[in-house]
């Protein structure tokens, strides 16, 4: 798995996910179905001639759903125990079908978990922004992350003696 532990990471360790995407009025339109959103803003392009935004926005689940799951692959893929939460969802720009998406992540924060001696927290600063460099959605994801086991972990307490 290519997802770091909780010793791999360090406060102010960035990423510059390689991954884009090109948001599609099919992506729109699924993630509005499958959330059950009747929301017009995201499926009636009449309707949103009339608003001041002119045409159909992206659901903004989908625009978070992307900036976290483009990270995985990056920095948790297989090393995460669980997300504890997130804090400070904000979307300060619109996004539209068309829009090609990409995403950054910052460490901000390392802590030793107090009821888990395999794992630690970590605080991830997500950031996605469209093709004009703008800033569309961001919030701070706090993630348990698996420890790296011990060499003499492994080897039933007996340093040296991999494989045994």
């Amino acid at each position: 798995m290519s997802g770091l532990h909780f010793e791999e990471f360090r406060v102010g360790q960035r990423f510059e996910h390689a991954i884009t995407r090109t948001v599609t009025e099919t992506d729109n339109l699924l993630i509005t179905t499958l959330t059950h959103n009747p929301q017009p803003l995201h499926l009636d392009a009449e309707f949103c001639k009339g608003t001041e935004f002119g045409r159909i926005l992206v659901n903004s689940i989908y625009t978070f759903g992307l900036m976290l799951g483009v990270s995985v692959g990056d920095t948790t893929l297989g090393t995460t125990v669980a997300n504890l939460g997130m804090e400070g969802v904000k979307f300060p720009k619109p996004v539209h079908i068309g829009d090609t998406l990409r995403s950054t992540t910052e460490v901000v924060e390392l802590r030793e978990s107090r009821s888990r001696p395999d794992a630690g927290v970590v605080v991830f600063e997500h950031k996605c922004f469209n093709q004009k460099d703008e800033m569309v959605a961001t919030c701070h994801r706090y993630a348990l992350m698996k420890r790296k086991m011990p060499a003499d972990a492994a080897t039933g307490g007996e340093p040296g003696n991999a494989g045994a």
